[in-house]
């Protein structure tokens, strides 16, 4: 059996768990695993900016003029910090602390000649800007691929890295053929491979995919072996609800669902898989198992492509508090043809994907990521349009792969009622595997409670209305 699977930042911070759950779990298959590794949690953030708060890393020291040297080297103390961790697994101190020296080196000399090249003017900025944020980006996987190797050969596994940054080599190949190469004459079946979460390719892998790019390097290392399984190894289980809201003891783990649940999942920014990743091997058939790193012998959630509950189910309660409602109002809408063409092309303009839209005769509410609701975007929209409202709030969602039932849409309502959470605005397409309310910001996790509660648990189990 061969597996391609990834992991992720969190996880490899716990690089012991990862080691004995995963990797040396099963004596018998030990071989014919190829693994997808993440940065060490936090070192991708030092780089770049943090994920969640946005806080600017080295890259926005660059971007900006500013002093970036002593940034490298306090990323150098941090990477050999890490590195002291993981001794007691067998980790050769000196070997890795010296790789890290010599990434941050060739990183160095990289950004300076990048600077020159921006301070002379022939080259687009932000062509010369991306490519620094591919050079820093690829350091955190490079980092933690070569400890992982390094590791396992001290445990006497016959391992091989797959280091994918292209620092050493001048081959203008995309990043399908970088991958195609690094792996056309390597002996799955008997070997550990580890493979660097970023790709350095012509078409630069963090121009589309910016910080989901090791889940696309994942995606197409799988598409190009084919393997009976992806599998992806997180720090939690895919549940019916968030358990830092509902309460570990009230999460059910799905256990089953399909590529489109998925899908709905990650356009709500609670990704399974990235969506982008998840497509290709979608269409190559291959399944993506999701578990925890942390309960090795739980078989965790199966994504397949026809999946299909055999009985009515609600499998995830989640949402987002992060994300805006903007409802254009204008009398002249009603019976115009192509009105919200024009409100179209301006989120357009603004490089802006919606998440829900809802209309009615004179109305249109998008709802947006907050990062996305600019000055900008609401000074041109309210100079085209009579009434521009700006409503910061959150959005719950009821998602399954079979709840085209009678009564879901009445019980989910009934729930929030009963939890005196006003729904502000519905939207529900023909599919129904999706259904998605907007609220309050301060009703968010009472939402996300009551729904699983009167959806997901056990105790619960739906039955169509008319049936009980």
């Amino acid at each position: 059996m061969i597996s391609v699977e990834k992991i992720g930042g969190t996880s490899m911070s716990a690089f012991d768990q990862v080691l004995h759950h995963i990797m040396l779990q099963d004596k018998s298959r030990i071989y014919g695993r190829i693994y997808v590794v993440s940065a060490y949690s936090g070192v991708t953030n030092q780089l770049l900016e943090h994920k969640k708060t946005g806080e600017p890393g080295i890259y926005a020291l660059f971007a900006n003029g500013q002093d970036y040297m002593v940034a490298l080297a306090n990323l150098a103390d941090s990477l050999k910090a890490i590195n002291a961790g993981f001794v007691s697994l067998g980790l050769p101190l000196d070997v890795a602390n010296a790789f890290v020296d010599q990434r941050i080196a060739e990183a160095r000399e990289h950004l300076n000649a990048l600077r020159h090249v921006l301070a002379s003017g022939y080259l687009n900025r932000k062509s010369v800007l991306l490519a620094a944020r591919e050079i820093l980006a690829s350091i955190g996987e490079s980092h933690s691929a070569f400890n992982s190797v390094e590791i396992l050969k001290a445990q006497g596994v016959r391992a091989i890295l797959k280091d994918l940054a292209g620092f050493h080599d001048s081959k203008a190949w995309t990043i399908d053929e970088r991958i195609h190469h690094s792996f056309k004459d390597v002996g799955i079946a008997n070997s550990v491979i580890v493979a660097t979460g970023y790709t350095k390719g012509t078409e630069g892998i963090m121009r589309e995919f910016d910080r989901g790019y090791s889940e696309v390097t994942f995606s197409k290392i799988a598409v190009e072996v084919r393997p009976d399984e992806a599998v992806i190894h997180k720090e939690f289980h895919l549940s019916s609800a968030d358990p830092n809201i509902v309460g570990l003891a009230n999460a059910v783990i799905v256990g089953a669902t399909n590529y489109d649940v998925a899908d709905q999942l990650a356009d709500v920014g609670m990704e399974a898989i990235h969506p982008k990743a998840s497509k290709p091997m979608e269409h190559a058939g291959i399944p993506i198992r999701l578990k925890n790193t942390f309960e090795p012998e739980h078989p965790g959630t199966l994504i397949t492509k026809d999946y299909v509950g055999e009985s009515a189910r609600v499998e995830i309660i989640t949402g987002s508090e992060q994300v805006t409602l903007v409802e254009i109002h204008d009398p002249h809408m009603v019976g115009t043809v192509g009105f919200d063409l024009g409100l179209v092309g301006i989120l357009s303009r603004h490089n802006i994907s919606y998440i829900l839209k809802a209309t009615n005769a004179n109305s249109i509410v998008h709802l947006l990521w907050d990062k996305a609701v600019t000055p900008e975007l609401i000074a041109e929209l309210q100079a085209k349009y009579q009434v521009v409202t700006v409503k910061p709030c959150a959005i719950v969602c009821v998602i399954g792969s079979n709840i085209a039932i009678p009564g879901v849409l009445a019980r989910a309502a009934q729930a929030m009622a009963e939890a005196k959470v006003n729904v502000n605005c519905i939207s529900q397409t023909l599919r129904q595997v999706n259904m998605q309310f907007l609220v309050d910001r301060e009703d968010y996790k009472p939402a996300i409670i009551a729904l699983n509660r009167a959806l997901c648990l056990p105790s619960r189990a739906f039955v169509p209305l008319g049936c009980e």
